[in-house]
């Protein structure tokens, strides 16, 4: 796999060099779980497509050698064998390891595991200049190793990574505990601290919110043996069973993968989850990369848009973001975005950063606690409104709270405040040294205005 990897990369830098001088450098890629659509450029970008596997896992020494463009499906199927996984396997199948560190990631995992960058070891980068360096946390390059989570590309594209690995059970035992949002976080507070709850070890843990009166923890721990286990991928559906059943137990793989089949509760969308379309609907065609390409289709062709105009309903406004609240702030940012937003259910996620290193592009704050909230759906355009005012209450709220946004889906920052929250100034200086041309788009250009 060495040989194939220098190969692959060879490839890539060959692509890159029949970019004409000037012109910008961007991935050849179709598939992308990012929601910020572009227009297709028409030139040519890097061949990423020799560079998606495992390079090789070490079992010894709990670490993996994985190429840039490789999906956590297929990284995860590596380690699963050796009773390991990554440290943070995020939710989705398809995301890529490279994607992952470069643009965050987050699970279950993330308040003891922090989040996916915070386990690589060493990364090889194609630069903006054509160049391929070894960036590590110390030595020549470590500007660049500090400066790439949070960067989606602007400094360049991982071709491989290491990383460190945790050890899994053959079996995750599940608690879904019904707390109200007062008590969340409390409870998160007890788990960071001990990694147990109620005198019981907690391995994982996520929860959702489907309303301000009904909101749950759900705790994993390992488990070398199983009662039974659920199977979410046919017709039962994850997310209800977290209502239904106070225990649990899944196998690691499906556990890794609960969210997956139903994109969380996106699925409803698509009408998936009805009994007779889930029956038709090829088991197969029942994952997030799927419902991803039916979203893509309509952002380019907008046939259901057409469809409500037709039947006097309102546009709708496209609201999909992860955002990271302070655990102390949790439960009044859950009463207003209920009250101003009104999209239910909501993922929560505690995570904490893993060590004492800052990362500039996305300040999270040593040794304080944080619980991601994830929403994704669409809500009506209100008359007199526009297409974006609720996207940007909330990202005015995120602020007010003490909180931090990802990137990977609609931005409708200034400038001025991008620039101020994700620390673009210090990001600069990096890219004068590793893109000096400006062959690579900005994170402003790239997370706000989608050139």
């Amino acid at each position: 796999m060495v040989v194939a990897h220098d190969r692959a990369v060879g490839r890539l830098r060959a692509s890159y060099e029949l970019i004409p001088p000037g012109e910008p450098v961007r991935l050849a890629k179709r598939s992308s779980n990012l929601f910020r659509p572009r227009a297709d450029p028409g030139r040519p970008g890097l061949d990423v497509s020799q560079l998606t596997g495992v390079i090789s896992v070490d079992p010894a020494a709990r670490t993996a050698d994985v190429q840039g463009m490789c999906t956590y499906e297929d990284l995860v199927a590596a380690t699963l064998p050796h009773g390991l996984t990554p440290m943070v396997v995020p939710q989705l199948k398809t995301i890529t390891l490279g994607g992952a560190v470069t643009g965050l990631g987050i699970e279950s995992s993330s308040f003891r595991a922090g989040l996916p960058h915070e386990s690589v070891l060493e990364l090889d980068v194609l630069t903006g200049a054509g160049a391929v360096v070894t960036a590590r946390p110390d030595g020549e390059h470590a500007d660049l190793f500090r400066m790439f989570p949070n960067s989606y590309g602007t400094l360049g594209y991982a071709t491989r990574l290491r990383i460190e690995l945790d050890r899994i059970s053959p079996y995750v035992a599940l608690r879904h505990v019904r707390l109200g949002l007062d008590a969340l976080a409390p409870a998160i507070d007890e788990i960071v601290a001990s990694g147990t709850y109620d005198g019981e070890p907690v391995h994982f843990v996520d929860g959702v919110a489907f309303s301000p009166s009904e909101a749950y923890l759900s705790l994993g721990r390992n488990s070398d043996a199983a009662v039974r286990t659920s199977d979410y991928t046919g017709q039962q559906i994850y997310y209800r069973s977290i209502q239904q059943r106070p225990k649990d137990f899944l196998t690691a793989h499906d556990y890794l993968w609960r969210w997956d089949t139903d994109w969380f509760w996106c699925s409803a969308a698509f009408g998936a989850q009805k009994p007779v379309v889930r029956r038709l609907w090829p088991r197969r065609w029942r994952r997030s990369d799927v419902f991803h390409k039916i979203v893509g289709f309509e952002n380019r062709h907008h046939v259901a848009a057409r469809l409500n105009r037709r039947r006097g309903q309102p546009d709708r406004e496209r609201v999909v973001q992860d955002v990271e609240i302070p655990v102390a702030r949790l439960a009044d940012f859950l009463r207003w975005f209920d009250t101003h937003v009104g999209m239910r259910p909501v993922w929560l996620c505690p995570l904490r950063l893993r060590g004492q290193a800052t990362w500039p592009l996305y300040p999270l704050q040593p040794g304080e606690t944080y619980v991601n909230v994830g929403f994704w759906g669409t809500v009506p355009i209100a008359p007199g409104a526009a297409d974006g005012d609720v996207n940007r209450r909330i990202e005015q709220a995120v602020t007010d709270f003490g909180g931090h946004k990802s990137l990977y889906s609609d931005a409708y920052y200034d400038r001025a405040t991008f620039d101020r929250l994700y620390n673009v100034a210090a990001l600069d200086e990096v890219k004068k040294r590793y893109d000096p041309d400006a062959r690579l788009t900005g994170l402003y250009e790239k997370a706000v205005t989608r050139r």
